[in-house]
């Protein structure tokens, strides 16, 4: 597999991101996937908030989120099903405002993807687009996948043997996420301005249609939850 970031100008709010993109996108080459960063992409969207006092960034969080829980260091939040910091919201690269998530990140990869492939006539196409998040227990962030179109974001390797001819019973790879990582990890998370990249000769599924729901899990049947029950009161 091969990531190429692309170094760009710094994108302004209510930009026309289609317009950016297709600027320093040159050709898209077939089966590969463009990685669009989802700030880049909110900004494009005028999904921005001035930063007045903490209650009216709590009050954001709140709104933007399915449940928010205060904790020590920041509001511990669902939204769109992902266990996320503050609702994805961003004040790092912001220029003073704080950044909410792309309202729908799948509509916008989509919408990307159409807008490439009628521009540079490319049928296998896949679109990605980022953000960061923490893991429980892990310092550091990694990449995330908001949203995609093009590809399938889940492989299953239920039911198929391994190399001694036994069948996987659970094994699924987060293919989407896994992109992300890679992507997130080469475009950087400072001052790099690199909120596009091209993944190239990536062993993926291409398709025209995604399970936008395919990477969620119920609550009650996380494999974590027992464990997080069970630790003491702090």
């Amino acid at each position: 597999m091969i990531i190429a970031p692309i170094r760009t100008r710094v994108f302004k709010e209510g930009e026309n991101l289609l317009d950016f993109v297709a600027h320093y996108f040159r050709k898209v080459p077939e089966r590969s996937v463009v990685v669009v960063t989802s700030k880049i992409a909110a900004l494009a969207e005028r999904r921005t908030a001035p930063v007045v006092n903490s209650r009216t960034k709590e009050k954001l969080i709140r709104g933007e989120s399915e449940l928010a829980l205060p904790t020590k260091h920041v509001w511990l939040t669902i939204k769109d099903g992902m266990v996320m910091a503050s609702a994805g919201i961003d004040e790092s690269n912001a220029n003073g405002k704080l950044i909410l998530l792309p309202r729908d990140s799948f509509k916008a990869a989509a919408a990307i993807r159409k807008f490439l492939q009628r521009k540079y006539g490319v049928k296998r196409l896949g679109v990605l687009i980022t953000d960061s998040r923490t893991a429980p227990l892990r310092a550091g962030v990694t990449g995330v996948a908001l949203g995609y179109a093009g590809f399938r974001g889940l492989k299953d390797y239920r039911g198929t043997p391994d190399i001694f001819g036994r069948k996987f019973k659970y094994s699924r790879v987060n293919v989407a996420d896994s992109l992300a990582t890679a992507a997130v990890l080469i475009m950087g998370e400072g001052k790099e301005q690199r909120p596009l990249a091209i993944i190239q000769k990536a062993r993926i599924e291409f398709c025209d249609k995604v399970q936008r729901r395919e990477l969620r899990i119920n609550i009650r049947d996380d494999i974590y939850r027992p464990l997080f029950e069970k630790l003491p009161k702090v």
